[in-house]
């Protein structure tokens, strides 16, 4: 795909350079810009298999296998995405890892089945995986159905749902432990935070573009003399390692399987579809039907192959966007870099096991600031969505409040079919789907709302990069 001009940010296009989603920096800065990326999103790559592989009865060896399988397969993904292959990526500084919505139903499909159910899982990931793939031309049609006041409020909610993962982080990670929310974990959350906003105030250049992996550094220094993190993963991870094809045997399919891991690809998709309009505004390339079509491709087919590597559904990583957000490095070749040092992490548990050295309480820390710039960049896009005409007040109004339904109150639909918890369960995607439908009465359906619709080429949100 051609990369459009270079747009600044008070000065327009500027002729004959390269758009900074384009640009290439020198090795170091593409190096630890990119590592940044990778302790942004580490824990996320590695909770599912590590909630997973117990759930459905593996022991820790295999458990650990899985978690090595799927940071190797979110380092491919993440190229794919970001580099491109024919006409499949969107090529965007776009973060590609295990997606959280699968969490439940793979729980449920394989539960105390050990490797068969894993085998079946995989057999049902690969069918929704091809399935979306084949639905992809047809889905990508939607963005016309993204303006402003639908991407704003689902940009919104993707940041206002993502920071109840850093208070969880924060508090310790695990809810069921003793320690969870204590004055030691909370403190050591909030000094990373103050950290990380101290350097980014006092630092200049590149060393603040690195503020989030400098906080990160120094609040695992600081927690090492404190017994907050452990050496033990180090010492038991073997030197190389590579994900078998096929380990937990040949993919199974069942039906009942089948079906709701293509629910769960539905909903991916459309948070995936999300996330590609809020990083296309926030790096100045609004992503357009042709480019949410190549990163769905991109998702969809790495979820199709990760199974052979036994890994799980691939999908957008939200928690990034935030880090472009507020470094303001927007060249996916940094992102790629991240991806290819997760592909070693993957193939080397020895170097895995020592970011994983970052305790979450640190993690946390830095999340707030993470997760916070994307609900900021959200409000941004607002801003540009002329709240005063027609309805759109009311539509950001609704789709906000049902989005935030499983965050304020968890067991809202404790009563409904468990299968239908795959969707009420994602926030995300039901203030989208809300948002969309909204729109398209209020602003679509009538010849009197028509006039009220916003224009279809709206100038781009502001970054909410901080300098």
């Amino acid at each position: 795909m051609a990369a459009g001009p270079e747009t600044g940010p008070e000065t327009g296009p500027v002729a004959g350079r390269k758009h900074p989603v384009d640009e290439r920096l020198p090795p170091g800065r593409t190096f630890t810009s990119g590592l940044q990326h990778v302790a942004a999103m580490y824990a996320g790559v590695v909770a599912p298999p590590m909630i997973v592989g117990p759930a459905v009865g593996l022991d820790a060896r295999d458990t650990a296998f899985l978690v090595g399988a799927s940071l190797f397969t979110a380092g491919m993904a993440t190229l794919l995405q970001t580099l491109g292959l024919w006409k499949i990526g969107a090529r965007l500084p776009f973060v590609n890892g295990v997606s959280f919505a699968g969490v439940t139903p793979m729980i449920a499909i394989g539960k105390e089945r050990g490797a068969d159910g894993v085998a079946v899982i995989f057999g049902a990931i690969i069918v929704a995986g091809l399935l979306g793939f084949v639905l992809t031309p047809y889905f990508s049609k939607l963005v016309r159905f993204f303006p402003p006041v639908v991407t704003g409020t689902v940009i919104t909610l993707i940041g206002v749902s993502l920071l109840p993962v850093a208070f969880t982080w924060s508090g310790g990670g695990d809810a069921a432990a003793a320690d969870h929310g204590s004055i030691r974990n909370v403190a050591m959350a909030a000094l990373t935070l103050v950290i990380v906003l101290a350097l980014r105030k006092l630092l200049r250049g590149f060393l603040q573009q690195i503020a989030i992996l400098l906080g990160l550094v120094a609040g695992t220094v600081i927690a090492i003399p404190l017994g907050m993190t452990s050496a033990d993963a180090i010492e038991d991870a073997a030197l190389a390692g590579f994900p078998a094809p096929f380990h937990f045997g040949a993919p199974q399919f069942e039906i009942a399987a089948v079906i709701s891991m293509c629910v769960v690809m539905l909903v991916c998709m459309t948070e995936s579809t999300a996330d590609m309009l809020a990083l296309g505004k926030i790096v100045e390339r609004p992503a357009d039907e042709r480019t949410i079509r190549a990163g769905l491709r991109a998702d969809t087919l790495g979820s199709a192959v990760s199974p052979l590597f036994n890994g799980f559904m691939c999908s957008a990583f939200a928690q990034n966007i935030g880090l472009v957000a507020m470094t303001g490095v927007r060249s996916r070749f940094v992102v790629a870099a991240g991806g290819g040092i997760l592909v070693l992490l993957g193939l080397c548990p020895v170097l895995a096991s020592v970011i994983a050295l970052v305790p979450l309480p640190v993690l946390g820390g830095a999340g707030i600031v993470l997760f916070g710039s994307v609900a900021a960049s959200g409000i941004q896009t607002l801003a540009t969505a002329a709240l005063e005409k027609g309805e759109n007040a009311l539509i950001v109004a609704a789709a906000l409040g049902i989005g935030l339904i499983p965050i304020a109150a968890p067991d809202f639909y404790r009563a409904f079919p468990e299968d239908l918890m795959v969707v009420l369960d994602s926030g995300i995607s039901t203030g989208c789907v809300m948002a969309v439908v909204l729109n398209l009465v209020f602003n679509h359906l009538g010849p009197k709302r028509r006039s009220q619709a916003e224009p279809a080429e709206p100038a781009p949100a502001p970054s909410v990069t901080v300098r």
